[in-house]
């Protein structure tokens, strides 16, 4: 049922069998951490979220940090599948000119994604430039700032349901996941 939770654990947080379902709750504490981070030593302008996924955390730390907010879509889909590398698919904030910018997405693996972004973001020449991501892989690329490190798969909640015949179902990329 939509909604419910494992009693036996917090609410916001049930982490089993190598799965971590991130309710919006702890989403949000998970950007407060976030944007405490990046606030005792940085303070961006401009904070650049990494479309898709990666707006609902920037915009979040944004806001909290009283900055403005841009998009920025760099993508591994091809249509309906994947591509090995991701490329840019938007033009790069030319706001970012002169100004102390922060780049969030919500995951930092390999780091293909934030490198591709930071490249972008260097050629409309910021005063400085930092990145940050919700959760981190061990052994992974490290950006500049993150609220956790794990090795658990990562079910957002907005990935967990999605609208689909009107209906709010299991989203596909993780209804395996979701339904064990």
């Amino acid at each position: 049922m939509p909604g419910t939770f494992n009693r036996t654990r917090s609410p916001a947080f049930a982490g089993t069998q190598g799965r971590f379902d991130l309710s919006w709750e702890l989403f949000g504490e998970m950007c407060r951490v976030l944007a405490m981070r990046v606030a005792r030593d940085y303070r961006p302008d401009i904070v650049i979220g990494i479309a898709t996924a990666g707006v609902i955390p920037a915009a979040t730390v944004a806001a909290m940090l009283e900055a403005d907010f841009e998009a920025m879509k760099i993508s591994r889909r091809d249509g309906d599948s994947f591509r090995s590398q991701p490329r840019v698919m938007s033009a790069t904030p030319v706001v970012c000119r002169g100004k102390r910018v922060l780049i969030v997405d919500e995951i930092a693996t390999s780091g293909d994604t934030m490198r591709l972004a930071l490249a972008a973001v260097r050629e409309v020449g910021p005063a400085d430039v930092r990145t940050a991501a919700t959760f981190v892989r061990p052994g992974g690329w490290r950006p500049d700032y993150f609220a956790m490190e794990t090795e658990q798969l990562i079910v957002y909640p907005w990935d967990r349901q999605v609208v689909a015949d009107g209906e709010l179902k299991a989203g596909p990329m993780y209804e395996p996941a979701v339904r064990a």
